[in-house]
């Protein structure tokens, strides 16, 4: 099995779209058994809250279910527990690297680093800005996914 955990600042709108989109990836290539999603925040600012609407919202119109999760904060031991954690952005990547025992730090990245064509590095926060910004979270972040189901497909057959 490999474990991924996606991590933003809040888990109310980055991490778990990549959460949702990821999980449904997977499920489609029938590798739910043999690939565990999760998502946490760097911050414990929204706990037990479920995704923001908006989130949630532009993710049903692409068919991704997120309603079932719930905000939690990155914990010491996801670092041993997961495979891949996966920063969002730079911001989070430095805060976990802080928090990461130096042992795990091998299994860091930046959640982009999985959709090289973008030329971007960071998913950038729609939860301030107006307009398509939780669209163009989800262009961003279904791109990654399968960037990232590809790296990890052949660890899992």
């Amino acid at each position: 099995m490999v474990k991924v955990l996606f991590v933003c600042t809040g888990n109310i709108c980055r991490s778990p779209t990549a959460d949702g989109v990821f999980r449904a990836l997977v499920a489609a290539e029938g590798l739910a058994g043999r690939v565990g999603v999760d998502s946490a925040g760097t911050h414990a600012y929204h706990v037990g809250e479920p995704p923001d609407r908006r989130s949630t919202e532009a993710a049903r119109k692409r068919g991704y279910e997120l309603k079932d999760l719930r905000a939690r904060a990155l914990k010491k031991s996801d670092f041993a527990e997961f495979d891949l954690l996966l920063a969002m952005d730079r911001g989070h990547l430095e805060i976990m690297r802080r928090a990461c025992p130096p042992e795990y730090h091998g299994r860091l990245a930046l959640f982009l680093s999985f959709a090289p064509q973008l030329g971007l590095q960071d998913v950038p926060d729609p939860y301030y800005g107006a307009g398509d910004g939780f669209e163009r979270v989800l262009d961003m972040i279904e791109a990654g996914s399968a960037g990232l189901l590809a790296h990890i497909r052949e660890r899992v057959r």
